[in-house]
């Protein structure tokens, strides 16, 4: 079956345009995720809305509400949020450009895909796409998801577009809050050296594949020996280091000359008992753990 898309609309570059399709490029659902339950019973708690004054209450009895001062609300309906219509609920319309790099990580939210919306559109996507990419530039653009306008980044990526919403400035906070009190300062070149060198030693190619979430492989592996009835071996913290100072760690950290770390799997290194039982769970499982 065909992944569902999140949008469907037209990308619009003044008064070129053409019907795409946004596509989630991130999913969660192969995450552990747990169920709460009565402790005697283990039946599964439902959710349900309760009014103060009436106590349990059918869902379709909600209304939205906005809350415009304190425990005063106005009444908002599917009628009045389909009025308010903008260029945006259908179209991607590009107003700039910009340089690739020059969007700060801390703006950049959740990613999409971007796909043309048929044979048709295809020709006009793929000169879009090419000439952004030639030219090393990012589209800005504005569109509706889940009732609210967003303002996105569109690149190309391989054969199509990679789109990502962006943080309003006024969700992102400001750094002198925390930073605001540690010194700049001139660092010791000997140090300042030898942490460079330690950098050098570990630089990498980045591979996602190399990082996997050790966490979730160990809960997994609890999860399945807790299902065979046997009690889940228990990882020992790792022991705290004699303190010494920066120059003798940075030092020692240079002489232990190990490569840049990689997934387990990977790397051939002999794995102590308690890595045995987490790589025990790194495989996929085909659904949910039952009791």
């Amino acid at each position: 079956m065909a992944p569902r898309a999140s949008w469907k609309g037209y990308l619009k570059l003044s008064l070129v345009s053409c019907p795409v399709r946004l596509y989630p490029a991130t999913s969660a659902s192969e995450r552990i995720s747990f169920n709460q339950l009565h402790k005697k019973t283990h039946n599964r708690i439902n959710m349900k809305p309760v009014d103060p004054e009436l106590g349990l209450v059918e869902r379709s009895d909600l209304v939205k509400g906005y809350e415009y001062e304190d425990k005063q609300y106005i009444i908002i309906d599917d009628a009045d949020l389909e009025a308010v219509r903008i260029e945006s609920n259908h179209t991607m319309n590009i107003e700039a450009f910009v340089d690739e790099h020059s969007v700060d990580v801390i703006y950049q939210d959740a990613p999409y895909y971007l796909a043309p919306d048929g044979a048709m559109a295809e020709e006009t996507f793929v000169v879009l796409r090419e000439a952004m990419r030639k030219s090393g530039k990012l589209a800005i653009a504005r569109l509706v998801l889940s009732s609210r306008e967003r303002v996105v980044t569109i690149g190309a990526r391989e054969t199509g577009m990679f789109v990502c919403t962006l943080r309003n400035p006024n969700e992102v906070r400001g750094t002198a809050e925390y930073f605001g009190n540690i010194p700049v300062g001139n660092p010791d070149p000997e140090m300042l050296q030898l942490a460079e060198a330690l950098i050098k030693q570990k630089e990498t190619d980045f591979d996602p594949k190399d990082y996997e979430d050790r966490y979730e492989i160990a809960l997994m592996s609890m999860i399945r020996e807790k299902l065979k009835g046997h009690k889940p071996i228990i990882a020992a913290a790792p022991e705290r280091g004699n303190v010494i100072n920066l120059m003798d760690a940075l030092k020692a950290s240079l002489s232990q000359a190990k490569p840049p770390a990689k997934s387990k799997s990977k790397s051939g290194e002999a794995e102590k008992p308690a890595e045995k039982v987490a790589a025990a769970g790194s495989g996929k499982t085909s659904g949910k753990a039952r009791k």
